[in-house]
């Protein structure tokens, strides 16, 4: 086997434009880790904040290997792993965030970190699902508890987390209402399950609210997106209901007094914690593998909208900062 692999890498903070192609050493997985040959990644959220340097704390040393999701094929395992051998079909969440990432030949991370990749769906395919389909996970099975006929009102349903949110909440026994500002994007939550969509931009909280839970507001609100959208939650949930987030970086201009008023519970979900900790990573895998069980069963589906090359992935960030795109921005490498 070569010692040198192919990287797609930042030296800085930037646009788009930014990554470079530059050759690595292949990295040895130490105690504990297992290294994949990777086939697959994709791009969140995460991804271009942290190449833009909007969020420091989370990067990778320079030069800076991103891509926090991974599809592929284990090549190699350290020492004490158990769970997987040589030629294992895997999906996981080992880095991108804090450690180097998956936009690489070869990726290594904690074996906790990975699980055995969903039989019914390509390989690469697996890679759109870790980062948005475990926070939908412990948003809708962790931060709240969702009963059958609940009403649930998914923001950004036809985003990468929301997306999976609809199929979730759906599995679950739940009542979906979905947003969407397109009828495009309406039409993708329709398909995943929704039982209606609302035009936010088009709706007030109340007007959704009174026709869909008879004014008496939704048991869980799911909130992937943030900003104003955690504000007009708090206006949608009933009383000691439940609204789940993964985005409260407007929260020092939000007024918190409705949670009081209403006696709410706020769950914030910030799911590659684990990664960034370098603790509790076996949750990622433990997760992973019901969410593999989903998919298999049908009740999952990664919708992906784009396909990219990693030669092409200044192009795929671009598109995702767009925000002009439905479900999943993939990575393949090839």
């Amino acid at each position: 086997m070569t010692s040198e692999m192919t990287a797609h890498v930042i030296e800085e903070y930037g646009d788009p434009g930014v990554f470079t192609e530059t050759e690595r050493p292949v990295p040895e997985p130490a105690p504990g880790e297992i290294r994949v040959e990777v086939v697959a990644s994709s791009v969140n959220p995460v991804d271009y904040k942290i190449r833009a340097g909007h969020i420091p704390d989370f990067a990778p040393e320079f030069p800076a290997t991103l891509g926090c999701d991974v599809a592929g094929i284990v090549d190699a395992v350290g020492d004490e792993v158990e769970r997987f051998e040589a030629g294992d079909e895997v999906y996981g969440m080992p880095g991108g965030a804090g450690r180097q990432g998956a936009l690489a030949d070869y990726v290594v991370g904690h074996a906790g970190t990975f699980a055995d990749a969903p039989e019914s769906i390509p390989l690469a395919d697996a890679a759109a699902l870790p980062v948005v389909a475990l926070t939908a996970w412990e948003m809708l099975t962790d931060k709240t508890e969702v009963e059958i006929d609940d009403d649930v009102l998914v923001y950004g349903a036809s985003g990468g987390v929301g997306h999976i949110g609809v199929q979730v909440a759906r599995w679950l026994g739940a009542n979906v209402i979905a947003t969407g500002s397109t009828a495009e994007k309406r039409d993708l939550a329709l398909e995943l399950g929704a039982d209606a969509t609302v035009d936010y931009t088009e709706t007030e909280p109340a007007e959704y609210v009174e026709q869909y839970t008879d004014g008496a507001g939704f048991d869980t609100v799911f909130d992937p997106v943030g900003h104003d959208h955690l504000a007009a939650a708090f206006e949608a949930v009933r009383p000691f209901g439940s609204v789940v987030t993964t985005g409260t970086s407007a929260a020092e201009e939000l007024s918190l007094a409705p949670m009081h008023q209403n006696s709410l519970e706020l769950g914030v979900v910030l799911v590659i914690l684990p990664v960034l900790l370098g603790e509790g990573q076996e949750r990622v895998g433990d997760e992973l593998d019901e969410i593999a069980s989903l998919v298999d069963d049908g009740a999952i589906t990664p919708h992906i909208d784009e396909r990219f090359t990693f030669d092409e992935v200044a192009d795929a960030h671009a598109l995702a900062e767009s925000g002009e795109f439905v479900g999943k921005i993939l990575l393949e490498n090839e």
